[in-house]
């Protein structure tokens, strides 16, 4: 049967009861500032604690050996583009396996973080019709006792964390006549108070919906867009207040975290639906690159409506002026923007006028969708590119400085002739986890007991 909203609102709108949204402030203020302490060494969701990319831990080597990283362990693991989520001492990663053409089973996997073991296993039935199809893309998403997965055909499950038994489920296709993207469902759900919030790209309405989190009852939904895309919603603060924005292939919009009402819409129009890379956000500035659309700064002066500070001139992936990316979400402070454009090209922007300062080749390659994940912790940047290298490295308005860089991973899927890792790595635990189309690794970037001064090389698991 499908979900759809009653009208009964499980709160009262924010302009009609000011002191639920004050506490509904007090209660982001505290999630934000306490998130990296409560869970400083997980990584229990796309992005990290906070979403946004970084590495907080501190204690982490600074650099590294040449040749292949030695592993804490390793686990067998079937195709997927999909990153894995730590959180208290558990690993979760998706794969496909038994592949006969288009068809297969998409896996859910529950792992100790310090052995390997594979401690559960949930696998279910699908066909794919979209392009690129080797497994699932968005990140497990771990909410205390419960682990919220969505496979590329839309399929999304709420696990027990002890067990994989299922508490909930829902199918998009069936439940909301969902039309999938062209490369399926790769958006990472959001988890907020009592609710989990994710693209579903529904019918009537039903671009992005929330869900009662622990039953999966239907709260709101939002945005009637014919296509989804494929950027995570985030939570941001605008004006003094929580907003959830949304990025979607017609507009950016802000929303009401408890309603679901529009706030406020900023017409971008992204070529193929191609919206991949998170929003940054720096005070009140909010920044957006695409594939082919280049970039987007808008900013918050007090207004509803965010205005344009600067937009890229460029919708070609060649001729670009700013920066283009394809899927690495880039680096963004009050001065400076850091990210990787369409052809592997690693830039820095100006931030007040999206000028170009300057570009390298080194950290990546030069080639169509070239790509790497940028994260910083602490005055260093860990670069993990498509090719499965980990580099540490300076990132400045002066240029680019290498400081050391060893092979992560081995690149297993191929793309424009060559083998590549989509898959965006977890670091928690001082260490890096990581995956290709075979296997899942640990590997300890502790500068005290690092495993690349005493490696263990576990295998674990099997297929």
């Amino acid at each position: 049967m499908p979900h759809v909203s009653t009208g009964n609102r499980p709160w009262p709108r924010w302009s009609k009861n000011w002191l639920m949204r004050a506490c509904f402030c007090l209660s982001f203020s505290v999630l934000t500032v306490n998130s990296a302490v409560v869970q400083g060494d997980d990584w229990p969701q796309w992005g990290g604690p906070k979403r946004d990319c970084v590495w907080r831990e501190t204690g982490i080597v600074r650099t590294l050996p040449t040749g292949l990283l030695p592993r804490v362990w390793s686990v067998p693991l079937g195709e997927g583009y999909s990153g894995p989520a730590v959180a208290d001492g558990k690993v979760f990663v998706t794969d496909f396996f038994d592949r006969d053409a288009a068809r297969g089973n998409e896996r859910v996997h529950c792992i100790d973080a310090n052995t390997g073991n594979v401690l559960w296993t949930y696998a279910y039935p699908v066909r794919y019709d979209i392009s690129y199809p080797a497994g699932p893309r968005a990140t497990p998403v771990v909410d205390g006792d419960r682990v919220y997965t969505i496979g590329a055909t839309g399929m999304m499950f709420c696990f027990n964390v002890a067990d994989g038994a299922i508490l909930w489920q829902k199918d998009f296709k069936k439940d909301y006549d969902t039309t999938l993207p062209t490369w399926g469902m790769a958006a990472s759900p959001l988890v907020l108070e009592n609710q989990l919030i994710t693209l579903v790209g529904g019918a009537k309405g039903a671009t992005v919906v929330s869900f009662q989190k622990e039953t999966g009852k239907e709260l709101w939904r939002a945005i009637d867009d014919h296509q989804v895309g494929y950027c995570p919603p985030m939570l941001f603060e605008h004006n003094g207040m929580p907003q959830i924005v949304v990025w979607h292939p017609n507009s950016v919009t802000g929303l009401d975290p408890l309603t679901g009402q529009q706030i406020w819409d900023v017409p971008f129009n992204i070529n193929a639906g191609l919206c991949i890379p998170t929003p940054r956000q720096v005070g009140n500035r909010l920044f957006l690159t695409s594939f082919y659309n280049g970039s987007l700064m808008l900013e918050f002066n007090g207004e509803k409506t965010p205005k344009t500070v600067w937009k890229g001139n460029s919708n070609s992936e060649i001729k670009t002026d700013g920066l283009h990316s394809i899927m690495s979400t880039p680096l963004v402070n009050n001065t400076h923007i850091y990210g990787v454009c369409s052809y592997g090209q690693l830039r820095c922007l100006d931030a007040k006028t999206g000028k170009r300062v300057w570009e390298t080749f080194d950290a990546t390659g030069h080639g169509r969708w070239w790509n790497a994940f940028l994260i910083p912790n602490g005055d260093k940047v860990f670069l993990h590119n498509e090719q499965g290298d980990l580099i540490i490295a300076e990132l400045k308005p002066e240029g680019y400085k290498e400081i050391s860089r060893a092979k992560l991973l081995e690149p297993t899927r191929p793309v424009q002739r060559r083998m590549t890792i989509w898959s965006h790595p977890a670091f928690a635990m001082k260490s890096v986890f990581a995956r290709n189309d075979k296997e899942l690794i640990r590997v300890s970037l502790d500068d005290r007991k690092s495993s690349i001064a005493n490696p263990i090389n576990r295998t674990r698991g099997g297929e």
